[in-house]
């Protein structure tokens, strides 16, 4: 996966934010500290954007289990984050229902390969997180 995300991050970099394998979905790279190793972590995500606010959401593509990056958030909230052509400092605040439901299905309704995650990452909820710039 290492492999695949960093192809992810050099062409969305090498674009202004866009890669080609999500067409014109709007992606961000979070730049989270590990929670067991310190070390920076970067992780290419399609977002949701809602007027100025951003969305990320720990589906995994539907896998039981969060992923590793959701632990890292837990643990480090406050992480750099480049979206487009510009790089910013962030507070990732998970979400609570039902605002985390709601999120999901605005995501749902525009990308609906995200949708089918919902039900195979069952019985764990997918957390959802806003971006807030600092």
């Amino acid at each position: 996966m290492s492999e695949f995300n960093d192809q992810i991050i050099a062409e969305f970099r090498a674009n202004g934010g866009r890669v080609e394998a999500f067409g014109d979905a709007p992606m961000v790279v979070l730049h989270a500290v590990g929670s067991k190793s310190g070390e920076v972590r970067e992780t290419p995500l399609v977002a949701l954007v809602e007027g100025d606010e951003l969305f990320v959401f720990a589906s995994a593509a539907g896998a039981p289990k969060n992923p590793s990056w959701y632990h890292n958030l837990k643990a480090n909230p406050e992480i750099d984050v480049e979206y487009g052509t510009e790089k910013f400092r962030a507070r990732l605040t998970e979400l609570d229902d039902p605002e985390r439901g709601e999120r999901l299905d605005a995501q749902a309704e525009l990308m609906p390969a995200f949708g089918d995650y919902i039900p195979s990452a069952a019985p764990r909820l997918i957390p959802g997180f806003r971006i807030d710039r600092l």
